[in-house]
């Protein structure tokens, strides 16, 4: 044999006798677990939403202090009245409607617990124009009431989308159904001022009726706030009913007022009184050359406007509220054509 056949045949030996060492030296590998079948869940079942069921959700509850926004949906408030009030035979089926939403504190019992609760309200506007773009702000510590824009208070009427049209187009969608919307974030809330801050908690729709004599304008009486020392003084002067010099010696016999204020005060309220018989007259000029000046579709549109104001329904899952409704809705539109 030749000596070269002889160290290959060695080297061969030798690169055996290596692997076999390395192949010692591995970990074997682990058996396979057999794959056990997961057994099958039984399908879960999501009761379909409702066509109109966030409607009331969506309406902006004007008037209600931010603190309390989230206690207004602390409970599973049902609405399906207002829903059914859309469809065939419904008080608003086929109607244009402008909808807004406000709240109303009350004393109610819930599962065996007297307590208050912020009670959310939709009151619907059945109409074929934007009933109002202003809003009136008043309260009692207001000396007087302020109607602005509601863009001023980035509030607004916009298209309510039913849930079945939202994957519409919302431009080629033809909405019957307006809401009261307002933009302004809660996160900024804390940048404004306290007094446009407190001017949420006091604003509700101004409604403009042209054919209806404002309260106002009916009224003889004039909120008197009187700057004295050392104290303001706090009253209501009717014009008709009460004789200046007989109303300003009972406040001092009651030692509201001090003798030495007594003219001043009487020049006070005389003004005020002027002002307010400017106001009224003002008004009516105001109202009836409106009127004069209005087409006659817009006429029908106001005569035929229509308010109807839903509460929720009793359920379960919140507290009852049929003891506690009230008939009126609040001075700008008076009664309500119907409380639902």
């Amino acid at each position: 044999m030749r000596k070269g056949t002889k160290r290959k045949a060695k080297q061969q030996q030798e690169a055996k006798q290596d692997a076999a060492e390395e192949n010692k030296t591995k970990p074997q590998p682990r058996a396979k677990r057999a794959k056990t079948s997961k057994p099958q869940s039984e399908p879960e079942y999501f009761e379909d939403k409702r066509n109109l069921e966030d409607l009331w959700k969506e309406t902006f509850p004007v008037g209600t202090e931010w603190d309390q926004l989230d206690s207004v949906y602390q409970f599973k408030w049902d609405f399906s009245n207002l829903e059914k009030a859309f469809e065939e035979g419904g008080v608003l089926y086929e109607k244009k409607v402008y909808l807004f939403g406000c709240t109303e504190p009350q004393l109610v019992m819930f599962k065996g617990e007297s307590k208050v609760v912020c009670i959310p309200v939709v009151v619907a506007v059945v109409s074929p124009f934007p009933p109002s773009d202003k809003i009136g702000i008043n309260s009692v510590q207001r000396e007087a009431e302020e109607i602005i824009p509601m863009k001023q208070m980035k509030m607004d009427w916009v298209p309510y989308i039913p849930l079945e049209d939202r994957d519409s187009q919302v431009d080629k969608l033809k909405s019957q159904i307006f809401i009261l919307s307002c933009n302004q974030r809660r996160s900024a809330l804390k940048h404004l001022k306290l007094d446009r801050l407190k001017k949420y908690e006091y604003c509700l729709p101004y409604f403009y009726q042209p054919f209806k004599e404002d309260e106002l304008e009916q009224s003889t009486e004039v909120p008197i706030i009187f700057p004295a020392e050392p104290k303001p003084v706090f009253c209501e002067f009717d014009w008709e009913l009460d004789e200046l010099e007989e109303f300003t010696d009972k406040l001092v016999e009651d030692e509201e007022l001090s003798e030495d204020q007594k003219d001043a005060f009487k020049e006070f309220v005389k003004e005020k009184v002027r002002e307010a018989k400017r106001a009224n007259r003002e008004a009516r000029e105001a109202r009836k050359k409106a009127i004069e000046e209005m087409s006659e579709e817009t006429k029908s549109a106001f005569e035929t406007m229509r308010f109807y104001k839903f509460y929720p329904v009793q359920s379960p899952d919140a507290p009852d509220v049929s003891n506690v409704k009230s008939p009126f809705i609040n001075r700008y539109y008076g009664k309500a054509h119907e409380v639902l």
